[in-house]
């Protein structure tokens, strides 16, 4: 199915692919997503590594009931962790782009 050369080209651009790859998933870390609940009065700022970086509650919510807090927190929480598969996806779909895959393997990665 391939010859040398192409065996080898396959294998340089896998290689290359592969560091690419590496490299955007360290890019990752540093982007940031907001996850909002209650028309913006619960929010939530989260890295594309799911890591929770601020939690900003208004101050009106502070008297409510404990559990529409509770409530609201895990929908900004939940709408974080969505953005971040997104972003994630967008960004890493990028890496991709432009490359010669063989058929099928096209949306493999992103």
């Amino acid at each position: 199915m391939f010859g040398k050369a192409g065996l080898g080209g396959l294998m340089k651009q896998a290689q290359q692919m592969q560091d690419n790859m590496k490299k955007a998933q360290e890019e990752l870390g540093s982007i940031e997503v907001l996850g909002e609940a209650g028309a913006g009065m619960v929010k939530i700022t989260m890295s594309c590594h799911h890591v929770v970086k601020r939690v900003d509650l208004d101050k009106s919510l502070l008297g409510d009931d404990k559990e529409m807090l509770e409530d609201l927190i895990a929908a900004a929480l939940n709408d974080a962790v969505r953005k971040v598969a997104e972003k994630s996806a967008e960004h890493l779909g990028q890496v991709t782009k432009g490359l010669k895959l063989p058929a099928g393997m096209e949306n493999m990665f992103g």
